[in-house]
């Protein structure tokens, strides 16, 4: 009986050990950030792990440089690679507590390993009440 206590210890001081893990790769993660500046180093945007935008900086200069969609353009560029910088910075620390061979950026960005054509939107389909006209012609020779 003891041998068999023995291992239920072994069992739970490993459970006990991925969830420590797991918390710490959590609370590291939520503390992810990255930011991106514009080649003027007038915009600069920070994001947070999953990409949401957490600081937007805009340097009076930029009012002056850019019209107002070349500032939105610059905008959403900008954030975007902070965006793939912090998923970058994201996938690092899930890498660890992740089972070997998972893909951390797949993990993150929900595609897990799933290819493009799996992916794609189905084609929406008639409601069964409805009848298809899809392939029918109106006239007949």
């Amino acid at each position: 009986m003891t041998e068999h206590r023995a291992q239920v210890e072994e069992l739970l001081a490993d459970y006990r050990r991925s969830r420590e893990d797991l918390a710490s790769a959590q609370r590291a993660l939520a503390a992810v950030t990255a930011s991106a500046t514009d080649a003027d180093g007038l915009i600069t945007a920070t994001v947070g792990p999953r990409g949401t935008l957490t600081s937007l900086n805009i340097a009076d200069g930029a009012y002056w440089r850019y019209r107002p969609n070349e500032l939105a353009q610059q905008i959403v560029r900008v954030t975007a690679e902070a965006t793939v910088r912090a998923l970058a910075r994201a996938g690092e620390v899930l890498a660890p507590v992740l089972p070997a061979g998972t893909d951390p950026q797949a993990l993150l960005l929900g595609t897990g390993d799933l290819d493009a054509t799996e992916i794609a939107p189905a084609k929406p389909r008639p409601a069964p009440d409805e009848e298809s006209l899809e392939d029918q012609t109106w006239m007949t020779r």
